[in-house]
């Protein structure tokens, strides 16, 4: 690489859009690498860069929602994707939906018409080991460049497949009906327990495997791996199934009785703030109103706040806690940098806030200057700390949560509490851009 040489963006969705359109406005040579329209992932159909896929709606658009706070964020980045959105929204409530097409065509005008910025419509298969590259080719990525992404990174480092369960709100937890314990150990142990007697799983058993599930997509047919079974379908087999797999109640002693439960269902700390649990052992392809509905059932969940729903689909990422620095680059390779859905984030939003990121770290690098890193206290810092410091044995994708956000130093009221962390995010985000010049 040298001083003149462009930087090299590899996928044209909203993180490889977003990163092209950070470079260029700071003034940087940078060519963007798309392999449409001469060949479409199995979930494309379009010929424009940026292309919706799943939904046209860029979910909640209010400040106490955290999704809606990385959005301002975004907007006060000068976010070409949040331009783009705003620009060709359509009436949805408190939610920021667009007209897809319109949303795509303004996108890539607004970067056909950077003067630094190259397009070059062609798949790329191998990553050089010279160039300052991006990496941003989402949860699609083609076979022959994951397989160089995996020689670059380590072939156990790279997934295909999530089987996620789901993750609660700490607050939403009735602690009374619950207990603390590992299996075997006396005294409190790492993971929370939900108790079920025989008629309550019973009960939930027969809820279970009468649920709707979400139908998967003709590109995300696959096996069932026995290691990664929908908890339905294990459900399935037969009423005691669960009771020998994720729902095994040996070695857990409940304190209010004294003996075991005939069910439990345990919760696993997701971060070290202990303010976001996961359901052990409950991915699942129901539908998210099915999963509220069905796993409300369980004690101590009668009010749970689903921060992420379980699924298992299709999605190329890496292990970000072991690979990445905290500004996206791979530890091992400083001149490549990783952007979007592949990084570990979820969502339309989340995958273009980390675009935004790695297009302003590859051009502080370029010029020689510090990597400004944003603080953990907005959403921005928030999903960086999760992918970059998250235990690698249990990385899974996550969508912006305000459980990911470091604590309020003091107590604020449930119901104003997503504005709390707002307004620390943004008085925190225009310090940083402000210092940073960011």
């Amino acid at each position: 690489m040298t001083s003149d040489s462009p930087i090299i963006i590899i996928g044209g969705g909203l993180a490889g859009c977003e990163a092209a359109w950070q470079l260029s406005r700071r003034g940087c040579k940078a060519v963007l690498y798309d392999m449409k329209p001469k060949q479409l992932s199995p979930a494309h159909q379009s010929p424009y860069l940026a292309e919706l896929v799943c939904s046209n709606s860029l979910r909640a658009n209010t400040l106490e929602n955290a999704v809606g706070l990385l959005k301002e964020e975004m907007r006060i980045l000068d976010s070409l994707i949040m331009e783009a959105a705003d620009a060709t929204a359509v009436p949805a409530g408190r939610a920021l939906a667009v007209n897809r097409t319109d949303f795509s065509q303004y996108i890539e005008n607004r970067l056909a018409s950077q003067d630094k910025l190259h397009i070059i419509r062609e798949e790329v298969t191998e990553i050089s080991g010279n160039d300052l590259v991006i990496i941003a080719t989402g949860p699609l990525t083609s076979d022959l460049l994951a397989r160089s992404i995996a020689r670059l990174t380590g072939s156990d480092s790279l997934y295909f497949y999530d089987a996620i369960s789901p993750i609660i709100d700490a607050d939403s937890i009735d602690f009374e009906n619950v207990f603390r314990a590992s299996r075997y150990d006396s005294g409190e142990g790492d993971y929370l327990n939900c108790p079920l007697e025989k008629e309550e799983y019973e009960y939930f058993w027969k809820a279970l495997t009468e649920g709707e599930d979400v139908p998967l997509r003709h590109f995300e047919e696959m096996k069932c791996f026995e290691g990664c079974l929908p908890v339905e379908v294990m459900a399935r087999r037969g009423i005691r199934t669960l009771t020998f797999g994720p729902m095994k109640p040996v070695g857990l002693i409940s304190p209010k009785t004294g003996r075991q439960p005939y069910a439990v269902v345990q919760l696993r700390p997701e971060n070290r703030a202990l303010s976001l649990f996961n359901m052990v052992g409950f991915q699942t392809k129901l539908t998210w109103p099915e999963q509220r509905r069905i796993f409300q059932m369980i004690p101590g969940l009668g009010k749970a706040e689903f921060v992420r729903y379980g699924s298992i689909h299709r999605n190329t990422f890496i292990n970000s806690p072991t690979l990445l620095k905290k500004t996206l680059q791979l530890h091992s390779h400083e001149n490549v940098f990783f952007a979007g859905q592949i990084t570990g984030v979820e969502g339309y939003v989340e995958s273009a806030a980390m675009g935004l990121l790695a297009g302003l770290n590859a051009a502080c690098l370029a010029a020689g200057k510090e990597i400004p890193l944003p603080p953990e206290t907005t959403a921005m810092g928030s999903l960086v700390h999760h992918i970059t410091n998250t235990d690698s044995r249990t990385f899974q994708p996550m969508n912006v949560n305000f459980g990911l956000f470091p604590t309020l130093p003091e107590k604020v009221a449930k119901k104003n509490r997503g504005r709390a962390y707002a307004e620390r995010a943004l008085a925190a985000l225009k310090e940083w851009k402000n210092e940073s010049a960011a």
